[in-house]
C-alpha cells in the first residue's frame, strides 16, 4: 500500500505526520511525506527514513518576514499554493490507495484536487476540534476578519465562516481546478474538511462534543516516542539543580524577543527557579551570565518536559499535546488562532494556568508560574499523563490500510 501525507504548516504540523508514517511503515506501507522545504522538517523525517517532497514556501521565511510580500498579496500566495501542492502530490501519488492532508485550507485543496483527478481515497485530518465546524464552540478568526461581537450564535458564526473561506480562497481554489477540468466548488471550507474529517487529538486534552450533522473521527493524537539523547550539556545544567523551568514559543516569531526573555527570566527567577530557553522562531536568548539560564535548539522536547518543573508555551497543539503526554504542568500565553482554547483546555483539566493575553509582565507571568508549580497541579498534570492515549497514530495507520476510515 501507498500513502502520501501532506501539509503546510509550522513544526507542530509536520510531527504528527512523522508519527503516523513511523506507525505505517511499521504495517507495511510505503510512504512519503509533502512539506515546506524548511530545513529543519527535512532533518526530522531524515531521523525516521521517511522520503520528503520539498513543497511550496518556506513556513519559517514567511511567518517571519523573511519572504518578501507578494505584488498579489494573499489571493496570489493561495493560488501558489494550491498549485504547488497539487503537482508535487500528483507526482509521488502514481499508484497511492490514499491522501491524507493537513494544514493550511489552498494547501489541502490542491491535495483534494489530486484526489478527485486521480480518483485516489483522501482524508483530511485536523490537530484541534475548535478548526472544525461544530455549535458548541465558535470558528477560530481568520486573519484580517474577526467574529462579529454581536453574534452569538456559533451555527451563525460558522455559516459567516464558511462565506469568509469562499471570498478569501475560492477564485484561488477554482481558477486551478478549471484550469485542470474540474468543476468548481461553492463552499471550499466544506470540500476540503469532507463530511468525515479526522481530529488527531487525545481526547482528554481537546474532546471532540458530537453535534447534529457533522461526524468526525478522533484517532488521538498523532505522537511517536523520541529516543534522542538530550545534549550532554543540557544533562549537565539539569543534573546540577532542581528542575527548571522551559520557556519555548515553538514557530511564533515574537515581537520583542530580547524583552520577553527578561521577563520569563525575571518571573521565573522570582519563584526561586532556574530557567531552560528554547531559541525558537522567537530568537530568544540569555539576558545575563548568570549560571541559572541554560539556552537550547532543536531537542528532545518529551524528554525535557519530563524533567521541567513547569513548561511556560504559546499553546499550540504539538507543544501543548507533548507537554500533556510528558506530564509536565503548564502556562499557556496563547497568541492566536486554536492557542486561546488549549489555553483553556489547560486551565480547565487543572494541569496548568492560562495567562491571560499574549504579552506577559514579570508580574503576570510570576503570578501564572505559581498556579503551575503548586504540587496539586503537579498531580493532575500526572494524572492526565497517565489518561493520555498515545496509540493515535498506531490507530490512524491501521484505519487507513483497513480503508474503513471509522
Amino acid at each position: 500500500m501507498r500513502v502520501v501525507l501532506s501539509a503546510y504548516d509550522s513544526r507542530g504540523g509536520v510531527e504528527p505526520l512523522v508519527g503516523l508514517a513511523v506507525r505505517l511503515r511499521e504495517l507495511g506501507a510505503e510512504v512519503r511525506v509533502c512539506a515546506p522545504p524548511d530545513e529543519e522538517f527535512a532533518k526530522r523525517l531524515a531521523v525516521v527514513d521517511v522520503e520528503m517532497v520539498p513543497t511550496g514556501q518556506s513556513v519559517r521565511d514567511l511567518v517571519t518576514g523573511k519572504t518578501p510580500p507578494s505584488p498579489g498579496g494573499l489571493p496570489r500566495r493561495a493560488a501558489e499554493m494550491v498549485a504547488a501542492f497539487y503537482d508535487n502530490v500528483s507526482a509521488v501519488a502514481e499508484g497511492c490507495d490514499v491522501l491524507v492532508a493537513t494544514g493550511l485550507v489552498p494547501a489541502v485543496a490542491g491535495v483534494k484536487a489530486v484526489a478527485e483527478k486521480l480518483g485516489i481515497r483522501y482524508v483530511y485530518a485536523s490537530y484541534q476540534p475548535v478548526s472544525l465546524p461544530s455549535p458548541h464552540h465558535p470558528p477560530i478568526p481568520r486573519p484580517g476578519r474577526p467574529l462579529r461581537e454581536d453574534v452569538t450564535d456559533n451555527q451563525v458564526l460558522w455559516d459567516q465562516d464558511a462565506l469568509d473561506a469562499q471570498e478569501v480562497f475560492g477564485e484561488a481554489v477554482n481558477g486551478h481546478r478549471a484550469s485542470i477540468g474540474l468543476p468548481p466548488v461553492d463552499n471550499v471550507r466544506d470540500h476540503v474538511f469532507t463530511d468525515l474529517p479526522w481530529l488527531a487529538a487525545d481526547p482528554t486534552l481537546a474532546p471532540w462534543e458530537r453535534p447534529a450533522g457533522l461526524d468526525v473521527v478522533q484517532t488521538g493524537a498523532w505522537v511517536l516516542p523520541d529516543e534522542r539523547p538530550l545534549p550532554a550539556d543540557l544533562v549537565e545544567f539539569l543534573d546540577a539543580g532542581a528542575p527548571p523551568v522551559y520557556v519555548g514559543f515553538g514557530s511564533i516569531p515574537m515581537r520583542d524577543p530580547e524583552g520577553l526573555a527578561q521577563v520569563v527570566v525575571e518571573a521565573i527567577r522570582a519563584q526561586g527557579r532556574r530557567a531552560v530557553l528554547s531559541r525558537g522562531w522567537a530568537e530568544l536568548a540569555r539576558v545575563d551570565d548568570r549560571d541559572d539560564c541554560f539556552v537550547v535548539g532543536e531537542v528532545n522536547h518529551q524528554a525535557l518536559f519530563r524533567r521541567a518543573a513547569a513548561v511556560v508555551h504559546h499553546g499550540g497543539a504539538g507543544t501543548t499535546t507533548t507537554a500533556t503526554w510528558a506530564g509536565a504542568p503548564q502556562v499557556v500565553v496563547p497568541q492566536g488562532a486554536d492557542q486561546p482554547y488549549f489555553a483553556g483546555r489547560v486551565a480547565g483539566l487543572g494541569i496548568g494556568a492560562a495567562h491571560d493575553g499574549p504579552t506577559p509582565t514579570a508580574e503576570s507571568l510570576s503570578a501564572a508560574l505559581k498556579v503551575a508549580l503548586l504540587p496539586e497541579t503537579r498531580e493532575r498534570a500526572t494524572a492526565v499523563a497517565g489518561a493520555f492515549r498515545a496509540d493515535g497514530a498506531a490507530v490512524a495507520a491501521k484505519l487507513l490500510l483497513d480503508g474503513t476510515g471509522r
